[in-house]
Formats: structure tokens, sequence, C-alpha cells
């Protein structure tokens, strides 16, 4: 339970903010020491690192009816399979190892197949020592088996570039397989593309829900609009957008980071160098529950130490670097 002390200030310091923002403009919401820049239709977080909505924190009923609202905005639909297409635009790519996230894994698809407005497809990459989900997988998701030794840890930046070779779609969305997306999400990312932006970040809530709903959703239940434990903004992992020629042409994601962490602050860092980037968030993501990953609140963990010490190597630099070794034989 919040301390009173914490009850108090968010209720004297953010609760006011809350009303204000939340029943127009509730993508304007933010923690007191935070500042955000809007476009007048998404914002954009400037400070590094992710972090919690306090006010969701303190009082769940800030958490549900923020949910609520964006969920109302933008609403989620889960589907066993997209409308087919034979000429995609937008091409989702996602990595995955092992069976314990598997369920996730579907639900995310179920997701993405609900999308319309734009003709999608999906590429997952199975990155293990054997084939482990392939026969799990829905028919209309196309599938990649990448082998590696059993002890060798999980490089997602090598199964985002595997399928960017393979993607037929203009825009590619490098997602993760435990999030859930609106039925629009492609769509925008596609009309932001077309406007002209090259790398394109929607998201401006995730939101974390509850290990019971998660797995009435597995079970086939609708996702509860009330359901929530955690707020976070500012994330910069989970699902990225990029056209794909400008993918390549950034050299696509550093596969040195192996293991949890830094490679999509460093894959960011060398978009905003190179092309124009669309960061202005203004979707709802919904974040599956699941065991905690190894290693994720260590900062010394080594692909996070990395991006400390790759970061001050020039953008261009490293762009080079990669388009060498990562899509050589690409303009």
């Amino acid at each position: 339970m919040p301390s009173l002390r914490h009850r108090l200030g968010a209720l004297v310091y953010d609760w006011p903010r809350f009303l204000r923002h939340i029943n127009k403009d509730w993508t304007l919401l933010r923690n007191r020491s935070e500042t955000i820049v809007s476009d007048g239709r998404g914002v954009r977080c400037d400070w590094l690192y992710t972090s919690e909505l306090h006010i969701a924190n303190v009082y769940s009923s800030a958490a549900r009816r923020l949910m609520t609202r964006a969920l109302d905005t933008w609403p989620i639909t889960l589907k066993d399979a997209p409308e087919p297409t034979n000429s995609p635009q937008v091409t989702f790519v996602i990595g995955h190892r092992g069976t314990v996230r598997l369920p996730n894994l579907l639900a995310t698809l179920r997701s993405i197949a609900g999308q319309r407005d734009a003709a999608i497809e999906c590429i997952v990459i199975e990155q293990s020592a054997t084939r482990e989900v392939e026969a799990a997988l829905p028919k209309w998701v196309r599938y990649v088996h990448t082998p590696v030794a059993p002890d060798f840890d999980y490089c997602r930046a090598a199964t985002f570039n595997v399928a960017a070779r393979m993607a037929r779609g203009e825009v590619l969305i490098a997602h993760d397989n435990d999030m859930l997306v609106p039925e629009r999400y492609a769509a925008e990312v596609l009309e932001r593309a077309r406007e002209g932006w090259q790398f394109i970040d929607l998201k401006r809530f995730i939101f974390y829900v509850t290990e019971e709903d998660t797995k009435a959703i597995f079970a086939g239940a609708p996702l509860r609009r009330d359901h929530v434990t955690t707020v976070v903004q500012n994330l910069k992992g989970g699902s990225i957008a990029a056209t794909r020629e400008a993918y390549m042409a950034a050299g696509g994601f550093d596969e040195d980071f192996v293991g949890w962490g830094g490679e999509d602050l460093e894959f960011w860092e060398r978009a905003r160098a190179h092309a124009r980037v669309y960061e202005f968030g203004y979707l709802p993501i919904v974040h599956l529950w699941h065991t905690a990953q190894a290693g994720k609140l260590d900062r010394n963990a080594p692909a996070q130490l990395r991006y400390e010490r790759v970061r001050s190597i020039p953008a261009e630099e490293r762009i080079a670097r990669l388009r060498s070794t990562n899509f050589p034989n690409e303009k």
C-alpha cells in the first residue's frame, strides 16, 4: 500500500492534472517532475529512461480510468487470423524462444490479426537449439527457425535482422512477444510512414495487466479494461517501427547485444542521428503478465554495460559498421 505521504502528495499535486486531462487529452498526463512536448497528436517524453506513472501507482482507480479511456479511444481486437493478402503493407517481426511464453506470443498474434485498415503479415523468428513452437503457431504466421547452441544467451537483435531480410511490407514493426496492440496500430504506423517519417514510435502508455487477467486472455476471455497493475511511459523498446529501407540503411539492430537490454536505446540513437524520426506517442499498448525477465533490473548486465560503452561512438560510425556487417548487399 502507498504511504499516507504518497497518497496525500498525489492527491494535491497529481490528481488535479489527472482530472483536467483524463476525459479529453489523456496523452498529456505525466509525472510532476517530467517534461513532455506535444505535436497536437502525440507526446514526446523528454527524459532518457522508462518511468512509471506515479498517480497510477498510488491510486488504482486512476490506472483503471486511464486504461479504460485509452482503450475506448484505441480499442484492441483479438482475432484468430487477419484479412488475407498477397501484398502486405506492414510486416510485424517477432523474436521468440522457448515454450514458457508461448501463450503470450499466441495472444500477441491475435491482437496483430485484429489489425484493420492496413494489410499486414507477421514473421516469428524462433532462436533456439530446436524447433519448439512451430506447430503451435497459426497458419497465417511465417515461421523461421535460427538454430543456436543450447547455452547461447538470447539475442533479440539477430531475430529482428533475420526477419527484416524476409519482410514483404514497406514498413517493419519490431515487436515483442508479450504486447497487445490497438486494432489501428499498423494503419497509424503506415500513415506516419507515408507522411515521410522513417522511424516511428507511437507508444504513449503501456498498461501492465494482472497474472489473473493474462491467463484469462490465454483461455479465450476478452481483454478487461479495468484491471491494470502498472502504467509505464517512455518505453523505447517493445515495439518500434521503421520503413524497411531506413531500417537497413541504419544497419538494423546491433547483434553484439546478447542478453537483456540496451539494443533498443542504441538502435533509436542511430535512428535519430540518421533519419526522420517520429516519436510522439499517442497509442496504448497492453503488456501481458509473465515471470520476471532475468537481469532486467541489473544495470551491470553485459548488454547494459555494452550500451554505455558504444553510445560514446559517433552514430554514423556505428551505422557504417553495422550496414557492412548486417546488410552488405543492400544499397
